[in-house]
């Protein structure tokens, strides 16, 4: 399959003077409806069987400051997993769309990058868990692999 090269043409989501423009995010039904007051700070996507039947694959990083509620936080539920997995996720009681981890209460967070409205204006920046991933699946990009989760910079 072809790479599908950016367009010059294509408008980015930038003020008059080259500041972000806010994206919005929602679940199918509408619910749910949040805003992202900054860009996120990097996507990937995770090929684990979990992250895929959870519909919550590429997920997107924000910072908690970033992310304000419009409606619907009362509309959201969280699977909380047993162990070995640590990380629970949410998603709309009413449509059932994933969020990732949305209510997290820690500074920066993973959240469904289905979920946003718009165009996050970041692009995959790694891949985990690859040795999980669908023989029907390829990976088109050239983000990093990892086996697992991706090692931490500076750690």
């Amino acid at each position: 399959m072809p790479r599908v090269e950016c367009s010059p043409n294509v408008p980015k989501k930038c003020g008059a003077l080259g500041e972000w423009i806010m994206i919005d995010g929602s679940c199918c039904c509408g619910a749910v409806q949040f805003r992202l007051l900054d860009r996120p700070s990097m996507m990937g996507t995770c090929h684990c069987s979990r992250c895929r039947k959870l519909g919550a694959s590429t997920i997107v990083f924000v910072k908690a400051k970033d992310l304000e509620w419009i409606q619907g936080r009362e509309n959201v539920a969280l699977f909380q997993p047993k162990a070995p997995y640590k990380y629970g996720r949410c998603f709309c009681q009413t449509c059932g769309s994933s969020l990732g981890e949305i209510l997290s209460t820690e500074e920066s967070f993973p959240i469904a990058a289905n979920a946003l409205d718009g165009d996050p204006e970041v692009e995959v920046g790694f891949h985990e868990f690859v040795a999980e991933m669908p023989s029907w699946y390829r990976i088109c990009d050239d983000a990093p692999q990892s086996l697992g989760h991706p090692p931490v910079e500076g750690g």
